[in-house]
């Protein structure tokens, strides 16, 4: 299966590649067979990329007529038993989510791919923004959790997106790289390994014969039911109805709620097995800055200068910005004196620091549209320690 073993296809070594085409490469990387999207600055180089790359691997790229059509035709290709994959910027994001949603409903794994600008509306297009956090948590309605990836690098937007694959898999859900313009558009060296060395989760197949079994009933402690293909001879019903452990639309409240709180409790009671953070300079510390994609590289470079000042500080990298480390903010919250959170939005993560710590929390916000400046997060770090 696709699921089993990395394309033979991968391309091996070191290259010079911007972040979209990294993320394009790590999908083929991961299996993915099947991309279907519509163009949007700046993610277009990745449909661009894959439009030539997948028919050179067997696989297929369908340009849709918008992004709700992309969204539900990764659904169904996903059921035939394809690794999919689509890539949209803030307003395609948007009008995504309603089919995001039935992804969610459904447990239908795949990766959804945001390359962040300025916003709202078409706002900035060509330019940076890190605005849609929130979005990738509650954009659809309804109770889930989300699992959202925020890559910091072109190396990242490679081996970021081979995770993403695999926790999809894993958790029967849509799987979001929240990238930025800023790193989908650098460019800087990429290391490719071979493809024995690409470890990639296989999705978990049903137990029982074709014609037998319900397809949404957890049989393990995971709570994630195993998923077979359209075409393999299972009895296959989806709907984005409430529906029982068979698929079938069920009009109940009980019924509901033991749904909703399973697709919620497999990636709660699995959160600390996905979180993912790296920590810098943080074991003296007396602030402690929380930054994400782009952003962490100027924070980085702003703890530097701060140390230099003979200012303590040090940084706490989310590598994943859902789930929320929020239990990691309040350890920490016993060694440092402050924090500071630095993104190109107007406080979204900032929120979500304060909600864990009695600390105070200082935001380094902008609206979207240029990096932030170290100097501008060193000033921070000197009114707060």
């Amino acid at each position: 299966m696709i699921q089993a073993e990395a394309s033979a296809t991968v391309l091996t070594g070191q290259h010079f590649m911007n972040g979209d085409i990294a993320c394009a490469e790590g999908a083929l990387a991961a299996g993915c067979l099947f991309f279907a999207g519509y163009p949007i600055t700046p993610s277009t180089e990745i449909a661009e990329h894959l439009a030539r790359r997948l028919p050179e691997v067997g696989g297929h790229f369908i340009q849709m007529e918008d992004e709700m059509a992309s969204m539900n035709c990764i659904l169904g290709a996903s059921w035939a038993g394809l690794r999919t994959m689509t890539a949209t910027s803030g307003p395609g994001f948007s009008l995504m989510q309603e089919n995001i949603g039935l992804g969610m409903l459904t447990e239908t794994p795949c990766v959804v791919v945001n390359v962040q600008r300025g916003g709202p509306s078409t706002g900035l297009p060509t330019l940076i923004g890190q605005a849609d956090v929130m979005q990738a948590k509650w954009g659809s309605h309804g109770d889930y959790e989300a699992i959202a990836y925020a890559p910091a690098s072109p190396q990242e937007m490679f081996d970021l997106t081979i995770k993403a694959f695999n926790l999809a898999d894993t958790y029967r859900q849509p799987v979001f790289v929240l990238a930025d313009e800023a790193v989908g558009h650098m460019t800087e060296r990429v290391v490719i390994p071979d493809a024995s060395a690409i470890q990639l989760t296989a999705r978990k197949k049903p137990p029982f014969a074709p014609g037998e079994g319900r397809i949404y009933e957890a049989v393990d402690d995971d709570l994630v039911p195993p998923m077979p293909f359209a075409g393999e001879g299972y009895r296959i019903h989806m709907t984005g109805l409430t529906h029982d452990i068979r698929g079938y639309p069920v009009t109940s409240a009980e019924v509901h709620d033991g749904l909703v709180r399973r697709l919620n409790d497999k990636i709660r009671r699995n959160a600390d097995k996905i979180m993912e953070w790296e920590e810098y300079l943080l074991d003296d510390a007396d602030a402690c800055v929380v930054s994400f994609g782009a952003s962490a590289r100027s924070s980085r470079h702003a703890i530097n200068v701060a140390r230099a000042q003979g200012l303590k500080a040090g940084l706490l990298r989310l590598i994943t910005v859902w789930p929320f480390p929020g239990a990691h903010i309040a350890r920490l919250s016993d060694r440092v004196k402050a924090f500071v959170v630095a993104e190109v939005n107007l406080g979204q993560v900032a929120t979500q620091v304060e909600r864990f710590t009695p600390r105070p929390v200082l935001g380094v916000h902008h609206g979207g549209g240029e990096m932030l400046r170290p100097d501008q997060i060193v000033a921070a770090i000197s009114e707060v320690v």
